[in-house]
């Protein structure tokens, strides 16, 4: 009797243990999901990116070369949901897949400088202060960043409000926390970018509208007298301030006028269903008015752009091209992305690199879950493999 209740509690034992490790393993296969799922995928797929090569002066040795190479990133329409419309477990996951995809592109990439082109908030158009001290902590979370690296910001609708909603409070708490103004100039390594906002350009005369057209004109005129050969000679540079004598490269939010995205092309373009939309000057684009304005006053070799959250490259003139980054958020699009752009005083080349398409990451959670029901039916022998159905066949066969 004493024999067979000490073999009763090894067997017991035996199977306690039999059930530890397999939950265990359960555990072990779960851990390595999430790690690849949430953690490397990011790695795996930013590694295939690369900085495009661009075209550098003959004399120059390999060393200075590389180092007069500006190399910029371009984002666009983050969108960090607010209090009002977004649900926490939303903002949980969107945040987190940003905050990986953009630590990561840091680490592997090393660029000089990041620019964001706008909206960066969802809801910075009506947030209280509350709510925006919390977004704006909350983004500087998520895009920290390291010493060698500038991160540089600018304005959007979702940001201030559209053009009726604009106030100077709410252009001025912009400002104060990601120091931008309307016609600032980055220079870096001779490389000239005009940060504008593009909501001011409505061309009514407001006082916030006023303000951004002239410091513009301002710095088309600086920028203008800086590229001529011979500035001495003329009467109306005596004086001016010398900037790079190279033509700049705008950034903003709002693209420059275009009728829709018909012409828009590539995996990342607007749907099929979309393109053929007119687009509302003022609203979806700036008005023809002020994207002359703009060509006219500053003649930029490139133009990055947001706000409609596809891709697009458009020729303004025959000549400028302009390009329209995607959203960074996969809460607006399934393959988000940004622009990676190796910049010299002359010349630029661009590359898109693909953050991992969230139906991936999807499909592999599902193909991961119906692995772990069937291990877990199987151990609970409620479900037989195929394996074990063939050997349970053989048995019988053997005892026939």
């Amino acid at each position: 009797m004493a024999m067979m209740r000490s073999d009763l509690g090894t067997m017991k034992i035996l199977h306690l243990k039999k059930r530890g490790c397999f939950l265990l393993k359960l555990l072990c296969l779960v851990v390595l999901m999430l790690i690849f799922c949430e953690f490397l995928v990011y790695y795996v797929v930013i590694f295939q990116c690369h900085w495009p090569e661009v075209k550098i002066e003959a004399h120059r040795s390999s060393r200075q070369s590389s180092a007069s190479v500006l190399k910029a990133m371009f984002l666009s329409d983050t969108h960090l949901l607010g209090e009002i419309k977004g649900h926490w477990l939303d903002k949980l996951r969107r945040e987190w897949q940003m905050e990986r995809a953009f630590q990561t592109a840091l680490s592997l990439l090393e660029p000089d400088i990041v620019f964001i082109l706008g909206d960066v908030f969802d809801e910075g158009k009506w947030s209280s202060s509350q709510a925006w001290a919390d977004d704006v902590r909350r983004f500087q979370k998520m895009f920290r960043h390291p010493v060698r690296t500038e991160l540089m910001v600018v304005v959007g609708n979702h940001d201030i409000g559209f053009h009726y909603e604009m106030t100077t409070y709410k252009l001025k708490r912009f400002a104060k926390v990601f120091n931008f103004t309307s016609g600032k100039l980055i220079a870096r390594k001779g490389v000239n970018f005009v940060m504008v906002n593009s909501v001011a350009l409505e061309g009514d005369g407001c006082t916030v509208c006023s303000r951004a057209e002239a410091k513009l004109m301002k710095l088309s005129h600086k920028l203008n007298c800086s590229q001529q050969e011979q500035i001495h000679s003329n009467k109306r540079c005596s004086g001016v301030e010398q900037l790079p004598a190279s033509e700049p490269i705008l950034l903003q939010h709002y693209p420059l006028y275009r009728r829709s995205d018909a012409e828009c092309t590539g995996e990342d373009s607007a749907l099929p269903e979309e393109k053929n939309i007119p687009f509302k000057e003022k609203y979806d684009v700036l008005s023809r008015e002020a994207s002359q304005k703009l060509l006219w006053w500053f003649h930029p070799r490139l133009i990055l752009s947001g706000h409609t959250h596809s891709a697009c490259e458009v020729l303004h003139n025959g000549k400028i091209p302009e390009i329209s980054v995607p959203s960074f958020s996969w809460r607006n699009r399934n393959n988000p992305s940004f622009i990676m752009g190796s910049i010299t005083p002359t010349d630029f080349s661009l590359y898109k690199c693909f953050l991992p398409l969230e139906s991936r990451v999807v499909t592999i959670y599902c193909i991961a879950g119906a692995i772990l029901g069937v291990l877990i039916l199987a151990h609970l022998q409620l479900f037989n493999p195929p394996f074990y159905f063939a050997q349970h066949l053989i048995r019988k066969h053997k005892a026939v």
